[in-house]
């Protein structure tokens, strides 16, 4: 087997002289052809490979150090089997999203803070690869006709693509990585994204069947806190969850997951989120969950909040709880003649308690409100504040310092709860009973 001209010193033992790329693509070409020639059945095609690439090496007069050796087989497979330079990125737990914007610039991003990295693709055809690499195991074709594409690979990491003459500076690749670790309330509560109070005060309102919508901005956390939330739901209930694409754990024996599926290439077959819940109400569940409204199956969701459905849980893509209630509106008078107040009297009653969350400014994601949907003041909805997060400071580092902390207002739900054997401490809400027990002997004379 002939090695590449120039590769190595003709002893083959000086690593410094070789010409590194040329020994890569050396190994990456003749291994394509050895592969072509054997096809390996399904689930071993990364096992083949690292044989075969064993053997040409073997068989080759490379001699390279070991770590050099490791280093070089890595990214061979990485090329073939993986998905090339950005394979190490994938493999990090650290890294949450991976962007290549062009061959040159790729960024993740760690703990909410998005960074470059030092990783370069060949050039735009190299990346152009890449993306054909994720995509045709899947059945998926992506070209200048059809120049963006969304996927879920089988791990449960979301990939969005798109290329030229879409993208101007060359071909661009998001994937958003699937925790593999379900993150539990009391790591939430270590990270300081919620107290213990507002986490009992929380699983109160799941268990006693309060409709809770989640909002916040991309990144935030929604996806991570509705799990948990999910997790609150009686072992005896039947739920059915609805998600675009399937990124919820929950850990109840009976549920039924339902996803949506995209259209094929003549645009037919499309099932939608709206197409799931109507089929969710004919599915006798006791609880629905959907991952994230985001257009007409508001209209349904909220209609079946009214009709007996309680214990609904979902998120919304919005800044405030405010921005919440305009999105709603949005998503539903375009499915409804409805007039306007028509539309927020149901909003109002169907909806109890919306959760505010919020990656701040160093990275953190913290519950920075949750209001109650307490009524109508003529045209409006009323909400009342019963948590707010309070900044104190930013230290030189950048951290944001602050808390969480109850308005001294108690929910007009508040007797649910306690139907539901949850007698909350007046302390959880900000109330002072000493304070109160004090003004009261004031006010009657006493001393």
């Amino acid at each position: 087997m002939n090695t590449p001209t120039g590769a190595l010193d003709q002893g083959g033992q000086d690593v410094q002289s070789a010409d590194y790329s040329k020994v890569k693509n050396f190994l990456i070409t003749t291994l394509i052809r050895t592969l072509e020639t054997d096809q390996a059945p399904q689930g071993q095609v990364e096992k083949t490979a690292a044989r075969h690439l064993n053997q040409i090496y073997s068989k080759s007069s490379l001699q390279l150090p070991e770590v050099t050796r490791d280093k070089l087989f890595k990214e061979v497979l990485d090329e073939l089997v993986g998905f090339g330079p950005i394979q190490p990125l994938l493999d990090d737990p650290t890294i949450s999203v991976v962007m290549v914007n062009g061959a040159s610039h790729v960024y993740v991003e760690r703990e909410g803070k998005i960074s470059r990295t030092d990783i370069r693709f060949e050039d735009n055809n190299h990346v152009l690869r890449m993306i054909e690499r994720i995509i045709s195991p899947l059945g998926k074709r992506i070209d200048p006709d059809h120049p963006t594409i969304e996927i879920r690979l089988p791990d449960g990491a979301y990939v969005h693509a798109v290329i030229p003459p879409v993208a101007l500076d060359g071909p661009s690749i998001t994937i958003r990585k699937f925790g593999k670790e379900k993150l539990t309330i009391d790591q939430l509560i270590e990270l300081g994204s919620i107290t213990e109070s507002i986490a009992e005060f929380l699983q109160a309102c799941v268990v006693a069947r309060l409709n809770l919508v989640v909002s916040g901005g991309m990144g935030s956390g929604k996806t991570t806190l509705l799990n948990i939330l999910a997790d609150y739901i009686p072992e005896d209930e039947r739920i059915i969850t609805i998600e675009d694409s399937v990124e919820l754990k929950l850990q109840q024996e009976h549920v039924v997951r339902l996803e949506t599926k995209p259209p094929n290439w003549d645009n037919s077959g499309t099932v939608t989120v709206r197409d799931l819940v109507k089929n969710a109400l004919r599915m006798r569940p006791d609880r629905i969950v959907v991952r994230e409204m985001q257009g007409s199956e508001a209209l349904d969701m909220l209609q079946a909040m009214n009709n007996g459905y309680d214990g609904s849980l979902t998120t919304v893509h919005a800044s405030s709880p405010r921005d919440v209630i305009s999105r709603l509106e949005t998503m539903m008078s375009s499915e409804s003649n409805l007039p306007a107040r028509a539309i927020r009297e149901q909003i109002v009653s169907g909806i109890d308690l919306i959760i505010q969350l919020a990656r701040l400014r160093d990275g953190t994601r913290k519950i920075i409100e949750i209001s109650e949907l307490a009524g109508m003041e003529g045209d409006t909805i009323v909400l009342t504040e019963i948590f707010k997060f309070e900044q104190a400071s930013i230290e030189p580092d950048g951290r944001v310092i602050g808390e969480i902390k109850p308005t001294g207002i108690r929910p007009l739900f508040s007797n649910r709860l306690e139907q539901a054997g949850f007698k909350l401490k007046a302390q959880v809400f900000g109330v002072n009973v000493a304070e109160m027990l004090s003004q009261g002997r004031k006010s009657s004379g006493l001393r």
